[in-house]
């Protein structure tokens, strides 16, 4: 049951990320809006769902100490996911539809708008990661740092919306519910009215969220019927599965040739997770976002993470261009630490480690 559970939840996630990839386009032309908002933000947030409630829940509804670590876990996977698993996956993506793809393995992207992006995460991260070494009272020196973060992910999410809008219709797939718009599709088979864009998106999220939620299920349902460690699953396994849809709709959008797109769907999430969740931990679980030994792991993972994006994507600044076996670099970070989590679990670095020390969930 189990696994029909994650077949059923895979192929509505699947159905979801094309609905969303595709709707999303058409609110960016609609609104003439740029691709860095349409992929960093629009697209980033909307696919950034699924993991976002995870900490959210566990923080703000489920209470006490152990759930509030369990969020700030989550919260420290999240860009950690997408700065190494993702990338690499996006990696992946390209050199399989290379022979497809007009520029084949190279990846054609808008550097400013990417580099605004990391520029942004880095910022915006270093300094969250930094206020768990500030002391626990005064409590507001944190809130103070949860208002600069807010404020750093407005200007950030300005500075797209204003940008030039670069969108054209003839790079645009039909809008798949452009059809059940029966009037307006006789009138106009070729652009949809907005009401129904913004349809196709909101059902496309509530698959993406449904299908995220009943996959995590799945897994911890399988993963119990097979004995894997539930600290495996928190570190590892669940962070996949919240991670799917940013995942697959990058692959859908370099399979288009639209490599800002699916990239700016990763790194709008990162930003967007190095803030705004960020945030929820800093005003609601103040006491718990502190660096300590049992969170070493969890906040060595945001370390490995701005160095990871660092190591991406500092040479293909200097290089003027991203190269889809690059991305690969951050399938390397991510086993390595995969490698570190199993070896603690097994007692190889020491006593074997318990569950519920602030670790990534």
């Amino acid at each position: 049951m189990a696994v029909l559970i994650l077949v059923v939840a895979l192929i509505v996630i699947l159905i979801g990320a094309e609905l969303f990839t595709n709707g999303i386009e058409w609110v960016g032309r609609k609104l003439d809006l740029a691709e860095g908002a349409v992929g960093s933000v629009l697209a980033a947030v909307g696919t950034a769902l699924p993991e976002t409630m995870i900490p959210i829940i566990a923080i703000l509804f489920a209470g006490g100490e152990a759930s509030h670590e369990v969020g700030i876990g989550a919260i420290l996977g999240a860009p950690f996911m997408l700065s190494t698993l993702a990338m690499f996956v996006t990696g992946v993506g390209v050199l399989a539809f290379r022979a497809r793809r007009s520029t084949g393995e190279d990846m054609r992207i808008d550097a400013p708008t990417l580099t605004h992006d990391i520029r942004y995460f880095a910022i915006a991260y270093s300094i969250a990661v930094g206020a768990a070494f500030l002391p626990l009272e005064p409590v507001w020196l944190k809130w103070i740092v949860a208002v600069g973060l807010i404020l750093i992910y407005a200007w950030y999410v300005r500075a797209h919306f204003v940008a030039d809008p670069e969108v054209d219709l003839e790079d645009l797939a039909p809008l798949r519910f452009h059809r059940l718009d029966a009037r307006a599709h006789r009138e106009d088979p070729a652009t949809p009215r907005l009401r129904i864009v913004y349809l196709q998106v909101a059902v496309a999220l509530g698959c993406i969220v449904a299908g995220a939620f009943f996959f995590v299920d799945g897994v911890e349902q399988v993963a119990s019927a097979i004995g894997v460690d539930e600290l495996l699953l928190a570190l590892v396994v669940a962070p996949i599965a919240t991670e799917l849809p940013e995942k697959f709709n990058s692959i859908i959008w370099v399979r288009q040739n639209k490599d800002t797109l699916a990239l700016g769907n990763i790194t709008g999430a990162m930003v967007f997770q190095s803030t705004i969740p960020t945030v929820v931990g800093l005003v609601f679980a103040a006491s718990t976002w502190v660096v300590t030994e049992g969170s070493y792991t969890a906040f060595g993972s945001a370390a490995l993470a701005l160095i990871a994006t660092a190591v991406i994507f500092i040479p293909a600044r200097r290089r003027g261009g991203l190269d889809a076996k690059h991305l690969l670099i951050g399938g390397v970070f991510y086993l390595g630490y995969l490698l570190f989590v199993i070896g603690l679990i097994a007692g190889v670095f020491g006593a074997p480690a318990v569950s519920g020390a602030a670790e990534p969930a």
